[in-house]
């Protein structure tokens, strides 16, 4: 029986993540350092997880509210008010999810309808373009470019629109490249939304992780509530990558319809997760605070290390990436990627994965100890002067 006859031709179309085989190949190999994993090295603080076992031993293992229990809505709520200048009703215009990738997919499957056009900025996150497409969307790229240190330029968007565009999405912070837009620069893109009447889902997953300028929240940006679906989460600045728990945020009628799926698809989010997520928006802002200090004592460290071996690199102002360009090597960014792996043993993510306009250019994690970083960059510089 053939069973690959019954796979729909939209699934068997999309391409496996490339950052995957990368991670796979490593798994083989000894003595390997990753630069790859876009996760932090800490392990969730023990408050979390206590509280999560108090939630056990409480009996707490029914499910919860579709949208989430609601005491962690109100504790979100106060978050973004207190640290974004955010309201949002927890009643009517949060949920919470398994991760922020399904929020991201909620929020696709929620508004678009087939033939309609999403714009994604690349180099991107890998999952937003395939989501689009099982969403039933056509997802419209915009690269950004080098010279303009990745960041989205409000004549990109204007050309990209048609009659057929219903929304974008946005990473601010972005993931690879840890550029964000500034207040200044969000109002320009913000005019260009408002008169084409756009959706915006802004995915802040690193909102947290910002390390020079004062970070905007894009729905906080004049009259962008109303038509942003905020998008974040747990894993990134609280060191929760396996809880899985995200939430969103937005227009009330946008997030019933949300839930209206997620309770016929996942029903709720992980009941002990939502517990040990409570305890971090109580009692969680010393531990980021000081995991974000790390990630900004190891920013420097690597940015420099590139620069000085050759790779040239800015100073990602958010997330845990490094974005070096590898063009001076001649190599692609699959190759540079694969020869580094099989002669340094350390891994970094071809810039290829993240779109068209990543060429050129590795994705290096540095959520990993300085001791760590201190070699990988030994072991790339060896690697490159073989090549310069």
């Amino acid at each position: 029986m053939k069973t690959t006859s019954y796979i729909s031709r939209q699934v068997e179309n999309l391409k496996p993540s490339g950052i995957r085989r990368f991670f796979d190949l490593a798994a083989q190999m000894d003595d390997v350092i990753s630069l790859g994993v876009g996760e932090p090295d800490f392990v969730t603080p023990w408050n979390f997880i206590e509280q999560s076992f108090h939630a056990l031993e409480q009996g707490y293992t029914s499910y919860t509210e579709n949208a989430g229990m609601i005491e962690l809505r109100e504790e979100i709520s106060n978050y973004l008010s207190g640290s974004f200048q955010l309201d949002y009703d927890p009643n009517e215009q949060l949920v919470v999810t398994v991760g922020a990738s399904q929020a991201i997919d909620l929020a696709l499957r929620t508004v678009v309808e087939p033939g309609d056009e999403v714009i994604v900025v690349e180099p991107s996150f890998v999952a937003y373009v395939p989501i689009v497409s099982l969403a039933g969307g056509t997802p419209v790229t915009i690269q950004t470019k080098a010279e303009d240190d990745f960041k989205l330029k409000p004549e990109q968007v204007k050309e990209a629109i048609t009659p057929k565009t219903k929304a974008i999405m946005l990473c601010n912070p972005n993931n690879p490249t840890g550029t964000f837009l500034n207040k200044e620069e969000l109002q320009q893109l913000a005019k260009v939304i408002e008169k084409n009447d756009l959706l915006v889902l802004s995915d802040e997953i690193y909102a947290e992780l910002t390390y020079d300028d004062n970070y905007t929240s894009f729905p906080s940006i004049e009259k962008m509530k109303e038509r942003t679906i905020l998008i974040s989460g747990f894993s990134k600045a609280f060191a929760m990558t396996g809880w899985r728990l995200g939430y969103a945020a937005g227009p009330a009628d946008i997030i019933a319809a949300m839930v209206k799926i997620h309770q016929y698809t996942m029903m709720c989010a992980p009941t002990m997760a939502q517990h040990a997520a409570l305890e971090a928006m109580k009692n969680g802002r010393q531990s980021v605070q000081e995991m974000t200090e790390s990630y900004k004592q190891r920013r420097n460290f690597i940015v420099s290390s590139l620069n000085e071996i050759g790779l040239s690199c800015p100073n990602p102002g958010g997330a845990f990436y490094a974005f070096p360009s590898i063009k001076e090597t001649g190599l692609s960014s699959a190759e540079f990627a694969e020869q580094l792996l099989q002669e340094e043993q350390v891994a970094v993510v071809p810039g290829e994965v993240f779109g068209s306009g990543g060429e050129g250019y590795v994705r290096c994690s540095y959520a990993t100890s300085i001791k760590q970083l201190d070699e990988a960059m030994e072991r790339m510089k060896r690697f490159v002067e073989k090549r310069l």
